[in-house]
């Protein structure tokens, strides 16, 4: 049986980190491109991407990457989007789709949008997908499979532009859904933006007593701050793009934090035994239901394999 036709002849990631080199990995397991081309101006990055083998042709200039690219994805840090978009503009075929993959949609439609070409689809989008490694030799098709991927499309953007970008994320693996922006930097402001910035600053307290030594806090970890390493080992340089660029969603849900952090502190301080309860009760609830709609495994030690026995 003959493989079946690629969705696009080419496609161009403009960098090839870890999000970047999963969509060129799970691109070519569906064989959804014909040509995939990445976009790496760093000589030492560029070698890496070369030997991780997931592109047909790598570049350290712009104008090649997209040359006749029928879709074209944005997969830096967004905090370069600025500056890559006008430079970007003047190589975008007619007819392509400019996306991304970036964690806040409201900058991107700002940073990006104004210098979008007549003719060409911009359609910025978001796999909720990843891991704490990074680098082009960190990613895998099946980082997408099971996972969403949300589409914010501007208003009067072709239908049938989102379809085919959509077509192309379930190809990856991906669920996909319809978002407007600025509801999806409040949705990734509580499930993942806040988070990290809680799990970046216990870590860091941690790091910062006096009381208990370092090699104490790393020989006694336990499973919840064993996880909340995980998390903080993170690309720095992303998530301080996030978090600048979020700013007014993270804050507005750091708030609601704070508010029942310290009714929490309240219910410990003066033995409210069935405050506590409660709380874990419902939060539990909401364990089972993540695992339920499939988006993480009941398996013990929340489904990661020991080191060195694959992909965690």
């Amino acid at each position: 049986m003959s493989e079946p036709k690629p969705m696009f002849k080419k496609i161009a990631l403009i960098g090839v980190g870890l999000i970047g080199s999963s969509i060129a990995h799970a691109a070519r397991r569906k064989h959804l491109a014909e040509h995939i081309a990445g976009y790496v101006p760093r000589a030492e990055t560029r070698a890496r991407a070369e030997a991780a083998c997931f592109a047909d042709s790598l570049h350290a200039d712009l104008a090649p990457t997209v040359a006749n690219a029928g879709l074209v994805i944005l997969a830096t840090p967004i905090g370069a989007y600025a500056a890559l978009a006008p430079q970007l503009a003047p190589h975008l075929m007619k007819g392509a789709i400019l996306s991304d993959v970036g964690s806040v949609k409201t900058v991107v439609i700002r940073d990006v949008g104004p210098h979008v070409p007549e003719g060409v689809h911009f359609i910025p989008g978001h796999p909720v997908a990843g891991t704490e490694q990074s680098g082009p030799d960190a990613g895998f098709a099946e980082l997408f499979d099971g996972r969403w991927c949300i589409l914010t499309p501007p208003p009067g953007t072709d239908a049938s532009a989102v379809e085919r970008l959509a077509a192309f994320w379930r190809g990856c693996g991906s669920d996909v859904e319809i978002m407007e922006p600025k509801h999806h930097d409040l949705v990734l402001a509580i499930t993942s933006h806040v988070p990290h910035l809680i799990a970046y600053n216990i870590v860091g307290t941690a790091a910062d007593l006096e009381t208990v030594t370092q090699s104490e806090v790393i020989k006694y970890s336990a499973s919840g701050f064993r996880d909340f390493t995980r998390i903080a080992a993170s690309d720095p340089t992303m998530w301080r793009d996030i978090f600048l660029n979020n700013r007014e969603a993270v804050l507005e849900m750091l708030g609601r934090f704070n508010e029942d952090l310290a009714a929490l502190q309240r219910a410990v301080r003066w033995g409210d035994g069935d405050a506590l309860f409660n709380l874990f009760t419902r939060t539990r609830a909401i364990r089972r239901s993540i695992v339920q709609a499939g988006q993480d495994t009941a398996a013990p030690n929340f489904g990661r394999l020991p080191p060195g026995t694959g992909k965690t």
